[in-house]
């Protein structure tokens, strides 16, 4: 059975997207949660993940790091991964890709937490741009494949790709035209979204550097997670 490797449901972005792939899908494996340690390097994900990093996806004494590598790898094993249509399928995989390589302003000022609402403190050009990508990649998915997911009637990589957007989303009450916004709502409302959000809320550790790099962003509205 796969082992997939992650960080604080309360944070990491990255672990997210093929945590919920395998939940969504109903592929089996088992979770290894492993916290994050203070400061910018973790030494101690050396012992699993090549990188250092999460996520890190073994299947026996294969190694499979990156979530788009992970993605991949899936992919080839099971169905439902990406869609079947080939217009749909190259759709999604450019959409993810763009994803995993960009967004940088998004990424940059609007940390993922699962645990807090803050009200930005700006909007300023370079974030308003990624927003406005989003809003229209979002839109024309929807549109062109018609939905209720972005590449058609089925979740695929590519909205496991963007849940952790909709998660900021709803973090930083960031303003998205009806549809879109309503997309990302209807990620937040999957069952596997739930589970993780509910396990990210009762999490017992915090990681001083993102806590504050999180709340640097603007005012905190309200601390959801449970005292």
């Amino acid at each position: 059975m796969y082992q997939l490797y992650i960080a604080n449901k309360l944070y990491s972005s990255w672990s997210l997207r093929p945590w919920l792939l395998l939940k969504q899908l109903a592929i089996p494996f088992t979770e290894q949660l492993v916290p994050f340690g203070e400061g910018a390097t973790q030494p101690h994900f050396l012992q699993f993940s090549p990188t250092g990093k999460v996520p890190c996806l073994h299947d026996a004494e294969r190694t499979i790091w990156d979530s788009l590598a992970i993605t991949e790898y899936l992919a080839e094993r099971h169905t439902g991964v990406w869609p079947q249509d080939d217009d749909a399928r190259a759709w999604a995989r450019c959409a993810a890709a763009e994803m995993h390589s960009g967004f940088f302003a998004l990424r940059q000022q609007c940390g993922m937490h699962c645990g807090v609402l803050i009200e930005m403190a700006q909007i300023d050009a370079a974030l308003q741009r990624d927003l406005d990508r989003v809003a229209a990649l979002w839109q024309e998915g929807l549109s062109r494949f018609g939905g209720p997911f972005l590449a058609g009637a089925r979740f695929s990589a590519v909205d496991a790709f963007f849940a952790p957007v909709a998660i900021r989303v709803r973090a930083y009450q960031l303003p998205l035209p009806t549809p879109a916004a309503e997309y990302a709502q209807r990620l937040l409302n999957l069952p596997a979204m739930q589970q993780w959000l509910n396990e990210a809320l009762a999490e017992p550790w915090l990681e001083p550097s993102h806590e504050t790099e999180i709340l640097a962003a603007g005012r905190l509205v309200q601390d959801l997670r449970q005292p």
